[in-house]
């Protein structure tokens, strides 16, 4: 049995606003989502789509994800980017016909986000 992976993610009360960051022992300047917006944009529904499609579809390529995810491949590129600064993804390098392409793979299996007041 696989150990399950899971990110923690942090919101703390601080003078009247919430702070966020991600797993205690990590500098906060790796995990700082500068407040709740950026939280949101982290969780928001195209995340989500793409978090699945990689799960369910396993794409070979972020090109290939771009396509099953009717999107275009810079916005793509960056929400990947994101999941991949806050540990949701990594890339896979593969090289295939002299070229270099880099598959996106989950290594999380859940988040969990503790909220203190």
């Amino acid at each position: 049995m696989t150990k399950k992976k899971v990110r923690d993610i942090f919101i703390r009360e601080s003078k009247g606003t919430f702070s966020v960051f991600g797993k205690q022992g990590v500098s906060k300047k790796d995990y700082d989502f500068s407040g709740m917006h950026a939280l949101r944009q982290l969780l928001s529904n195209e995340k989500a789509r793409i978090l699945h499609a990689i799960k369910i579809q396993k794409p070979k390529s972020i090109y290939q994800l771009a396509k099953m995810l009717n999107r275009g491949f810079k916005a793509v590129n960056d929400d990947l980017k994101l999941l991949e600064r806050f540990g949701f993804i990594e890339f896979i390098e593969e090289k295939t016909k002299g070229r270099i392409r880099y598959r996106p793979q989950i290594i999380v299996d859940s988040v969990t986000i503790n909220i203190n007041i």
